[in-house]
């Protein structure tokens, strides 16, 4: 989620900005950027056993109390400074952990270089120093992680979530920085979107070459959490501590200009200042998975005198297994034979951004009752899990099963989302009885395939062959347009190959010559256009009634018939009253035929009097006042009042028909009778047209099958639920709580609190009000703003 807090949501954007940041002097980023970590310190070579699996630590997202860990520091041959390393595991903030918690060796002597202990039962944390070898500093490390925990459990926080975001940002630059311009821009919104960063798209949009430097000065990014990282604002909150992320270029890293791992910047004094000494000063340092072992990277130039430099490494957190939840992106059905399938799935980056995830396959069951496991790879640039290094072939699937994505999340076993997927194996494809007509393209619907399998389509009638264009169309069907224009009556074959199948599939069908026709012209009272029924109406090309000219404003085609609109030129045509009339069409080639016109009675109308709200249910806890009387709140119910209008007098049968334009979603509503000109109806938002309706709201009037003209009603927003709002005397900051905080883009007091885009947090630090209240921008209108009174 976006992160709303200051300090860290500055910091956060500044991560995604520096992320993208890939042009810039690796010398300018270094002078700006000073105190990142830049700076390569050892290795560590860390296994983690669970009962008889052994994985790198880079596999695995948590450990569990029980687990074997094994550490090695990998240093220098030539290295003259020793160093002792101590294994600590933590058990929370307020309880100092037991002694033999603690296990150190000398990493330079070969026999004793390596720590092997077991998660003791109760632990929370884990953390790695490397101490130098100096009289009493091993006690005095000991000493500090006793006296006070919580230090280190913030540490151990911070850095965790400081490595597992920045895995996001180096998958991100490591997916285009071989890439060329072009391809760049077209993977990067994938690629954000997968690993939950979000990019400034109007600036790749105008640049010739979208790794310029403006993606790393927008203001308008930002890092998102998931749901296996907590947010950075929660991890700190209370810590008395100003992080900030940001991208760190250093050539003699290794990294040159593409720099790909985050730096910290630290107020080091506060953090683990409570254990500065005369003889030691800690130094975070932030870990680099790697296959088989972690990187250290210090922001920081360790030091080996006096106070000298203990470096505090972080291993992953002790915990119950929380596997990711990924949400399928489409509900398919996906082919299965399609080369490179992706399964599109989100709702979790460290998918992506980690090696977590391992052995997944896609298990498959068959109509012959046995499963087939493909491998399946996470992708970030991909959007998903690709399945299989080579095409499947086609072969049967168990009728309504389902394929399940499934592997291991660390050591636990994880069962992952269910797609539904077609296979060609027994494609009979066959006509909807559609009528193919030569000399225009025409639509065709197929059934009794895996329309989603269809590779290419084309057209053969003896020499000729036409390619014919696809699309997977409703219930599994395939939509198709044939293009028949030139061609003469007659049979004709249409093939269609599908991956997996080596040979297309043939369909014979019958192209006719269609005889046009005209039914009639049909128009309300009132109105300056109406609709032409008939046959080959794509050859009429104007229509004139009592001297009034219509244009063609679009055709449509129900089975066999066409319906074209006609538009009148000139304002006349609204002055006739209801009756018959005849009047000419003129058609393509120039020939002019009678058409029947028929002008039945006026649509309905009516205007709006006036609008009152009411409240059904108990008022909210912390009320708001919207501005203005433009603005209708969801949760209240809209009463309105029309006046029949023209030649219109209500009836009991008719009805008013509201509409949501930001959703589409319309609800019909019964009338009150004041009389026949005066009529009321009342209008429930939530229940009528959905939790998600917003924006402007527009009514016409519905009788029988006419419907009237659409006016303006009003304009709908969703206010958050505020339960508390809090100012504590002589405080800098208030606090407002509630649900539904999403709903606002920024609170405006003394100073503006922008509220980042998918917040899901319940609280939020606001600065005091301005002149006794708070001005709340909602983002579901422009310019809609709700009061909120000081306590």
């Amino acid at each position: 989620m976006p992160l709303s807090l200051s300090p860290v949501r500055t910091a956060l954007r500044r991560v995604a900005l520096a992320s993208l940041l890939l042009l810039a002097p690796a010398a300018t980023v270094l002078a700006a950027e000073g105190n990142a970590f830049d700076l390569a310190g050892p290795s560590l070579r860390v296994s983690v056993t669970h009962g008889d699996v052994t994985l790198p630590l880079s596999q695995v997202p948590n450990l569990t109390a029980g687990d074997r860990i094994r550490v090695v520091a990998d240093l220098p041959v030539e290295q003259s400074a020793h160093y002792r390393m101590v294994l600590a595991f933590l058990r929370g903030a307020t309880n100092p952990p037991p002694k033999d918690w603690l296990a150190d060796v000398r990493t330079w002597k070969p026999k004793e270089a390596a720590i092997d202990m077991r998660v003791p039962e109760g632990a929370q944390q884990a953390l790695v120093f490397l101490v130098p070898d100096t009289g009493g500093a091993i006690d005095g490390v000991a000493k500090a992680i006793r006296d006070q925990p919580g230090a280190f459990v913030r540490a151990s926080q911070e850095l965790n979530q400081a490595m597992l975001d920045r895995t996001r940002l180096e998958t991100f630059l490591e997916q285009i920085r071989t890439r060329e311009p072009a391809e760049v821009a077209r993977v990067s919104p994938k690629l954000a979107d997968s690993l939950a960063i979000k990019l400034d798209a109007a600036c790749l949009l105008r640049q010739s070459d979208p790794r310029a430097g403006c993606l790393a000065q927008s203001g308008n990014a930002a890092v998102l959490a998931d749901s296996q990282t907590s947010s950075i604002a929660q991890t700190l909150a209370g810590a008395p501590a100003n992080i900030a992320l940001q991208l760190s270029a250093t050539p003699q890293g290794g990294f040159g200009y593409y720099s790909g791992y985050i730096g910290v910047v630290r107020d080091l004094a506060r953090m683990l200042g409570a254990f500065q000494s005369a003889q030691l000063r800690f130094i975070p340092a932030l870990s680099v998975p790697r296959e088989g072992h972690i990187e250290l990277l210090l922001n920081t130039v360790p030091s080996f005198r006096k106070p000298q430099s203990v470096l505090v490494a972080a291993l992953p957190t002790v915990a119950a297994p929380t596997p990711p939840v990924l949400t399928v992106k489409s509900a398919g059905p996906f082919c299965l034979t399609q080369p490179g399938l992706v399964l599109p799935v989100g709702g979790a980056p460290l998918v992506f951004s980690t090696a977590y995830p391992r052995a997944m396959t896609l298990r498959v069951p068959t109509a012959a009752g046995k499963t087939l496991d493909l491998p399946a790879a996470a992708d970030a640039a991909a959007g998903g899990f690709v399945v299989g290094a080579t095409a499947t072939p086609a072969i049967a699937l168990a009728e309504g099963g389902e394929a399940r994505l499934q592997g291991f999340w660390g050591f636990q076993p994880f069962d992952g989302p269910r797609f539904r997927l077609v296979s060609p194996a027994g494609d009979k494809w066959q006509a909807d009885g559609a009528t193919l007509v030569v000399g225009r393209d025409t639509p065709l619907t197929l059934t009794g395939g895996a329309a989603s399998c269809v590779a290419e389509a084309w057209l053969e009638r003896g020499t000729q062959r036409r390619a014919v264009a696809v699309k997977a169309g409703v219930d599994g069907a395939l939509a198709l347009t044939v293009p028949l224009a030139g061609m003469e009556p007659g049979p004709v074959s249409l093939l269609i190959r599908s991956h997996g199948v080596a040979q297309p599939r043939r369909l014979d069908l019958r192209a006719y010559a269609e005889a046009g026709s005209i039914t009639g012209f049909t128009m309300h009272a009132g109105d300056t256009s109406g609709t032409l029924a008939g046959t080959r109406l794509d050859q009429v090309t104007a229509l004139e009634i009592n001297t009034v000219a219509f244009t063609p404003a679009g055709l449509t085609r129900a089975g066999t018939n066409d319906r074209l609109a006609l538009t009148a030129q000139a304002p006349a045509a609204a002055q006739w009253p209801a009756g018959e009339a005849t009047g000419r069409a003129t058609l393509a080639d120039g020939r002019t035929v009678k058409v029947p016109v028929r002008i039945v009675p006026a649509r309905p109308d009516a205007t709006l009097i006036t609008r009152s709200l009411s409240r059904t249910g108990a008022p909210p806890a912390v009320p708001l006042a919207l501005a203005g009387d433009t603005f209708v709140p969801q949760d209240m119910l809209i009463t309105f009042s029309l006046r029949a209008a023209g030649t219109t007098r209500f009836a009991a049968t008719d009805r008013v028909e509201v509409e949501a334009g930001e959703t589409g979603a319309t609800a019909q509503l019964s009338l009150q009778l004041q009389d026949d000109h005066v009529a009321i109806a009342t209008l429930d938002p939530a229940k009528a047209l959905g939790p998600a309706a917003r924006g402007p709201l527009r009514y016409r009037l519905v009788r029988d099958t006419a419907a009237g003209d659409w006016h303006p009603l009003a304009t709908l927003v969703r206010l958050p639920q505020l339960s508390a709002v809090a100012c504590p005397a002589g405080a800098a900051r208030c606090t407002l709580t509630g649900t539904g905080l999403f709903l606002l883009t920024r609170i405006a007091g003394l100073a503006d609190t922008p509220v980042p885009d998918g917040f899901t947090g319940t609280t939020l630090p606001i600065s005091p009000p301005t002149n006794g209240a708070w001005q709340l921008h909602l983002r579901d209108a422009q310019g809609a703003v709700a009061t909120l009174a000081a306590p």
